[in-house]
């Protein structure tokens, strides 16, 4: 996590560059830099990682739809906070009218404050800012009921027995919210205190978790994966070095998720434990379909891309900018869980319903 220390030494660059950007920004508007069209700058966490491919795929469909201009930029990995401050700086000197953005990181915020200071309206994709108000508004998943459904999921199959527990999250190196949320969804949804508020891996690492009959559990260890499938199987072959009686294992999404499972395959231990994710991704839906995820929470980015580029649009055409609803945070784009085990109790879908609003493509 980036210290206020390091924020400020990067702000006097920036506050002296002021004048180099204003020049430019007046000079795309006096050339017309996107024409008559709505400037819309997206920027993603990567373009590898199809959750974020279906952001960038639904943003392009709208932004036809609306006659925006979209650009596009990316981390080059997860993490990568200088090219998501570079692609901001570049939004705007090219005079865009707004920045939908997945952040890598709290290291983005001044760029993000300087940019509203210039008047582009920012949107928060997916992970809300910390501070939430470093955006104007926000569109995601509520991630820690996402968390919560995997976890009251997880608890109901286990239906008393002991718990011995991998946690593979995103990050070891910075906090993020969605780090955070999932994390603390799951433990919560488990029955079991999170210890924290603010830091994963918080939790007490033996005791009795609460959900459904409830338990004993052990934490067998916390993981950072970086989201990614390499990582989640290096992460989930650490977890069982440690300790091999892993039954129950969280994954931070499904990149993730699919890394455990090859561990737990090469391991000859995928009959052993099951995996719980969150995504929602058509191959995810399959994933489940199979048993390789006992239970996923959807997630539908597209639609928070789709509902960001229509929002610009509209203020780029004199129309009003978004709010959010009395005491909310960020606009909830919804999450539900898929099943090929549906559970009494546990409201659930199958994964052909999932299919019907399922992102990317799935391999088979």
């Amino acid at each position: 996590m980036t210290s206020g220390r390091a924020i400020r030494s990067r702000r006097a660059p920036r506050v002296a560059g002021l004048g180099v950007l204003l020049c430019l920004v007046a000079l795309l508007s006096s050339c017309g830099g996107n024409g008559d069209k709505t400037g819309v700058s997206l920027i993603i966490k990567t373009q590898t990682n199809p959750y974020f491919v279906s952001m960038k795929q639904a943003a392009q469909a709208e932004a036809k739809k609306t006659g925006a201009h979209l650009s596009v930029a990316a981390g080059q990995a997860d993490g990568d906070t200088q090219s998501q401050i570079n692609a901001i700086d570049t939004a705007i000197a090219r005079g865009d009218k707004g920045i939908l953005i997945t952040s890598n990181g709290p290291a983005v915020n001044a760029a993000l404050r300087q940019a509203k200071d210039f008047g582009l309206f920012v949107i928060a994709l997916d992970t809300p800012l910390d501070p939430v108000k470093t955006a104007d508004v926000t569109y995601a998943t509520n991630n820690f009921e996402a968390g919560k459904l995997i976890g009251t999921y997880a608890a109901k199959r286990l239906a008393g027995k002991p718990a011995v527990i991998a946690m593979l999250d995103l990050y070891d190196d910075q906090v993020v919210s969605v780090d955070i949320d999932r994390d603390h969804g799951f433990l919560t949804g488990m029955g079991i205190d999170p210890g924290s508020k603010t830091l994963n891996a918080k939790e007490a690492k033996k005791g009795k978790y609460t959900g459904d009959k409830g338990g004993s559990y052990t934490i067998a260890c916390h993981q950072a994966t970086q989201g990614a499938v390499d990582g989640g199987r290096k992460a989930m072959e650490q977890c069982l070095s440690r300790n091999p009686d892993i039954n129950v294992v969280y994954t931070i999404n499904e990149p993730a998720g699919e890394g455990a499972y090859a561990a737990l395959t090469a391991d000859n231990h995928q009959d052993k434990t099951f995996i719980v994710s969150i995504d929602g991704s058509c191959q995810g839906m399959v994933d489940v379909e199979k048993g390789i995820f006992a239970a996923d929470a959807t997630q539908y980015p597209g639609k928070m891309a789709q509902l960001g580029v229509s929002a610009v649009s509209k203020i780029g055409q004199g129309g009003t900018a978004p709010s959010l609803p009395a005491g909310e945070d960020y606009l909830d784009t919804g999450t539900k869980l898929v099943t090929a085990k549906p559970l009494a109790g546990i409201k659930s879908q199958t994964p052909a319903e999932g299919r019907k609003s399922c992102w990317g493509t799935a391999g088979g």
